[in-house]
């Protein structure tokens, strides 16, 4: 189990986020502590107002909301019953249990967790100290808690809370910000990119994207950044969410920190990356069946295309190691002009130039084709045959000493 305690000046603002998730069916009251009423018959001015006479009792504190949420570990399932119990000790462990205080079940996460809403003004009026209140009192609370109850230590879970599976974003399905917010620390930390259009071929699989503006606008001026949640057809939808609003702070500065490390600590997999491309590039394939032959070993490929259709860029994101490349940067083979030429090849040694053929001549077996005498050579085996046989037996290639000598031949027979 993971606590975290966030303390600030506004109960309406804290009651509201949980509330808000309520309405919206993404959260649930599920327990209260300190209310005369039962938790079904409890409005909302209710909830507000027993909180706002405790805090009313000493204005000298300034700082008298308390937002609580307990994180348990993805796949741990507990039923309502032991959430209250877990949470009504764990008040009682950090010294809230005399205190007004509402729980709710949120349910918008990849893992069970519950938020806790209270004031830390007692009802004589007196505070309780939040200093240290999570090394001194919260800690040893949640660690006796996972014993008693059997709960995943937070220690072997911590990062997985904190780093969210990667899944797509459904605009409408979910709530926005949570849902980019999860994908863009997934891929922050887990990826390593070296450039912002590199960072947006990995983000883009998760129809999301980080946005600076157009290069005449202010934000592009000021290093700004905003991510926008994409549709099924790739383009942006909904409101986009200021890179500063989310935790982890995913702003364009960090981020170009993170691209200089990225350089050094994606060096190790570049061979990898290249052996992988060798193999699918050994055989003969179209884009789209180049593309599905990379996805099948887990690499993404993300061509670029001017106007007229013409590839200038490609992009492999490999998702097993977790790395992006560019293609120039993996090497000449792999980059777009040498792709642009391979899909121009012919499949087939039928459709090979006469060049190519007679680079190695050794290596073909070259068979006369049969036809009649009247018939026209259009076929292309048929083009190799007479671009070959030129290059060996054409007259116009034969020593002018040769054809003397079967000129000379040839009249001495016809005066016999």
């Amino acid at each position: 189990m993971v606590a975290k305690i966030i303390s600030g000046k506004s109960l309406i603002g804290a009651l509201n986020y949980n509330e808000n998730k309520v309405a919206q069916g993404k959260a649930e009251l599920i327990y209260q502590n300190g209310y005369a009423k039962d938790i079904k018959r409890l409005s909302f001015y209710d909830k507000l107002f027993r909180l706002k006479d405790y805090a009313g009792r000493n204005e000298r504190v300034k700082t008298n909301t308390v937002h609580i949420s307990l994180n348990f570990a993805a796949g741990e399932d507990l039923d309502k019953h032991k959430l209250n119990e877990i949470a009504s000790a764990y008040m009682q462990g950090i010294g809230f249990s005399d205190q007004p205080y509402l729980v709710y079940q949120h349910k918008d996460a990849g893992h069970p967790h519950l938020h806790i809403v209270t004031t830390n003004v007692q009802k004589t009026g007196g505070r309780i100290s939040l200093h240290n209140i999570g090394k001194l009192k919260s800690e040893p609370v949640r660690k006796q808690l996972e014993k008693d109850y059997g709960l995943i230590q937070a220690d072997q879970r911590v990062r997985q809370l904190e780093r969210p599976m990667l899944v797509k974003v459904e605009y409408g399905k979910v709530e926005t910000k949570r849902a980019v917010s999860n994908a863009v620390n997934a891929v922050v930390n887990s990826y390593k990119f070296t450039s912002l259009p590199e960072f947006n071929a990995v983000l883009n699989q998760f129809n999301v994207l980080a946005d600076r503006g157009s290069k005449n606008s202010r934000m592009f001026a000021g290093n700004g950044l905003l991510y926008w949640a994409l549709d099924k057809n790739g383009k942006k939808t909904g409101v986009p969410i200021k890179a500063s609003s989310i935790y982890g702070k995913p702003i364009l500065k960090n981020l170009e920190i993170k691209f200089q490390k990225n350089e050094v600590l994606r060096k190790p997999f570049k061979d990898k990356v290249r052996n992988t491309l060798n193999r699918v590039l050994k055989t003969k394939a179209s884009e789209a069946g180049f593309q599905q032959a990379l996805r099948s070993k887990g690499i993404e490929v993300i061509f670029r295309k001017n106007e007229q259709g013409r590839l200038y860029g490609v992009t492999y994101v490999d998702n097993h190691l977790k790395v992006v490349f560019n293609g120039s940067d993996l090497g000449k083979a792999y980059s777009a002009a040498s792709l642009n030429e391979w899909f121009a090849q012919p499949r087939n040694t039928q459709n090979l130039t006469s060049k190519a053929l007679l680079k190695n001549p050794a290596n073909f077996t070259i068979k006369e084709p049969s036809f009649s005498k009247d018939e026209t050579i259009t076929s292309s085996g048929n083009l190799v045959y007479n671009l070959l046989k030129s290059d060996y037996s054409d007259s116009n290639n034969i020593p002018s000493d040769f054809l003397q000598k079967k000129r000379r031949k040839k009249r001495r027979h016809q005066t016999i």
